[in-house]
């Protein structure tokens, strides 16, 4: 296939975890321009560690996970809002807080909020 000429390699990853006494597994299916499975694992793996820690950091910081919103494109809309903040508030340097706490002082405190919103101009 003309569009695929660098394709070198076609993988299946099995991936299993347990929730309590129950065992559960996914099979994904990856393409790569890159041999051996040492890399194409180190790649997946790669991938899933950067996705992981997105995920929990909006988590920990939004309640991601509790968000209720399902109605039309609402969910996809607030994840984009939700990661506008998240990039604002990594970029505000003059609080040493954490990204919850960060989100929270903006909430309490409008010059705070103020200072995050500033970080618009940039985006």
């Amino acid at each position: 296939y003309k569009n695929w000429e660098k394709l070198k390699t076609v993988s299946r990853i099995r991936s299993q975890r347990w929730i309590g006494e129950e065992k559960s597994s996914e099979d994904r299916h990856h393409i790569a321009s890159i041999t051996g499975a040492k890399q194409v694992l180190g790649s997946v793996r790669s991938h899933w560690g950067v996705e992981n820690k997105l995920h929990w950091t909006l988590d920990m910081a939004f309640d991601e996970d509790r968000s209720r919103v399902r109605k039309e494109y609402g969910a996809e809309n607030f994840a984009v809002l939700r990661h506008i903040a998240l990039n604002l508030l990594k970029q505000e340097k003059s609080c040493k807080r954490s990204i919850r706490g960060k989100r929270l002082l903006a909430g309490w405190d409008e010059k705070y909020l103020c200072k995050v919103l500033e970080g618009l101009s940039s985006l």
